[in-house]
């Protein structure tokens, strides 16, 4: 017996539906479907994009999480680029976030199911939310993050109008809530319209205050800086989620087994101690915090030469400054923090000695192409008397693989040029300096003597004679051919 096709439709999408909780839009429902949800998160994808296919399980796992809350739905640009025509999609996976059914902004949230699901929640409902009881408001800052909540004299308070105005603007990256009664607060000292800041449960310390409190005129500028200053306090967990905003600072982590689910106690053992020798250094310009060490793992050897086995149970110990300048401290943490304390003064009378990530120098350099490792790096690039053209490379790369014949010859046509050096150094084995921007590869910069602060990235061919002209206009001397080569 042959089924209807309507039956067979809604079987099909019963089980796609089954299959996963992302909902599937195109050309024909975009509009529709995005119009009946008040918060929808859109991915605009092609199936052939790596960077889409290493998210879908990450996003399929957040819709899972939010199933109730607010949906999650994709659009696969190689099939429906009228859609993705229209909201200006150009690259993958493009997110977006939309209110009924219209556009509300891009999603620039973070790209793990988690970090999705915390960023859509801030996103679910209003910017703020209205608390009417005692009970609302502990149900509200017993959060894993933490909570902004404002105290207003009614629902026509002129500071209201403006505090909801900053939610609307900040809620992306913050949690709101408001109370219209004053009287609600008096358990924290509001004796009048204010906004109070509740740093997470999890991360109260006697060494700070767990409630912060803002009694200036309430404005976007002035509220945004204030939760600025004051939402991660003395020392914050760091998490893959926040290293962004943390690691924009100079920046102290102590790495040990920190697990706030499932071991409390033991992860603020630990940080206490951190706490109560940062209170001393806490006006020095220099940021705390604690992480995780599985979940940085990766970044620890990379970063700073740390295996897993090193340490142990007790904190291993780093400071990444915003110049990129790291230190790792070689004294085990003792639990009297006195370690830590040297550490501390060291750092601060610049007797520590930085990490730097460096292959072994060559035993020998000959080549006409000058090999340069990070240890190397102030000698040969930052030779005051000498000009030097640098390539930045990967050994994976295609592109510099492609030149490193043309830059060989462009090295032999100059060796005998006591002026300048033609060098190279692989950017995933040694520590690029600050100063350098290097993004891709190859990338190549032009370090004129005398001039070593200021590198200029070359942006030219990539043929042998556009190497020539651009050095024979920016070198320092005039050039100098190895006499047995054709000059170009």
């Amino acid at each position: 017996m042959r089924l209807p096709w309507f039956i067979i439709c809604l079987v099909v999408t019963v089980w796609c539906a089954e299959g996963s909780d992302v909902l599937e839009l195109g050309d024909s429902d975009f509009d529709r479907s995005a119009a009946m949800h008040d918060t929808l998160l859109v991915e605009f994808f092609a199936p052939w994009c790596g960077h889409c296919q290493r998210l879908a399980p990450e996003y399929e796992a957040a819709a899972t999480k939010l199933k109730g809350t607010l949906p999650l739905a994709k659009v696969d640009c190689t099939e429906n680029s009228e859609t993705c025509e229209r909201f200006g999609v150009n690259g993958y996976p493009t997110l977006k976030i939309f209110r009924n059914g219209e556009e509300a902004g891009s999603y620039d949230g973070p790209r793990t199911a988690d970090g999705i699901v915390s960023y859509m929640k801030k996103q679910a409902g209003p910017s703020s939310v209205a608390l009417h009881s005692e009970a609302d408001f502990d149900s509200f800052v017993d959060n894993y993050e933490a909570s902004v909540v404002g105290f207003f004299s009614g629902k026509d308070s002129s500071e209201l109008a403006e505090f909801l105005k900053v939610s609307s603007a900040l809620r992306d990256s913050y949690r709101f809530a408001h109370f219209t009664d004053v009287g609600t607060g008096l358990k924290y000292g509001v004796d009048g319209e204010c906004v109070l800041l509740f740093r997470p449960p999890r991360l109260n310390s006697k060494f700070e205050e767990n409630v912060v409190k803002y009694t200036e005129s309430v404005s976007i500028s002035s509220l945004r800086t204030f939760i600025r200053d004051n939402i991660f306090g003395l020392c914050p967990h760091l998490t893959t989620e926040n290293r962004d905003i943390l690691k924009g600072n100079d920046l102290l982590t102590a790495y040990y087994n920190v697990d706030y689910l499932r071991n409390l106690k033991g992860t603020n053992y630990w940080r206490n101690r951190v706490m109560k020798v940062a209170t001393q250094f806490q006006d020095r310009g220099l940021s705390f915090a604690v992480a995780d060490r599985q979940e940085f793992q990766d970044e620890l050897e990379e970063e700073f030469g740390l295996g897993s086995s090193e340490g142990g149970d007790i904190p291993i110990v780093t400071i990444r400054t915003r110049e990129g300048h790291k230190y790792s401290m070689q004294e085990e943490f003792t639990r009297d923090g006195k370690s830590l304390e040297r550490f501390l003064e060291d750092y601060f009378a610049k007797r520590l000695k930085r990490y730097v990530k460096s292959e072994p120098v060559p035993e020998s350099n000959d080549d006409a192409v000058k090999v340069v490792v990070a240890d190397t790096f102030d000698e040969i690039v930052n030779d005051p008397e000498k000009d030097v053209l640098v390539e930045f490379y990967a050994p994976w790369c295609g592109h510099c693989k492609n030149l490193e014949p043309i830059y060989k010859e462009l090295g032999e046509k100059l060796s005998g040029d006591p002026n300048i050096v033609i060098a190279k150094m692989d950017a995933t084995a040694n520590d690029v300096p600050p100063n350098y921007d290097v993004q891709g590869f190859p990338t190549i910069y032009f370090v004129p003597s005398g001039q070593k602060d200021q590198p200029r990235r070359y942006e030219g061919g990539r043929d042998v004679s556009d190497f020539i002209t651009y050095l024979k206009k920016e070198s320092t001397n005039p050039l100098i051919f190895d006499e047995t080569r054709d000059e170009l």
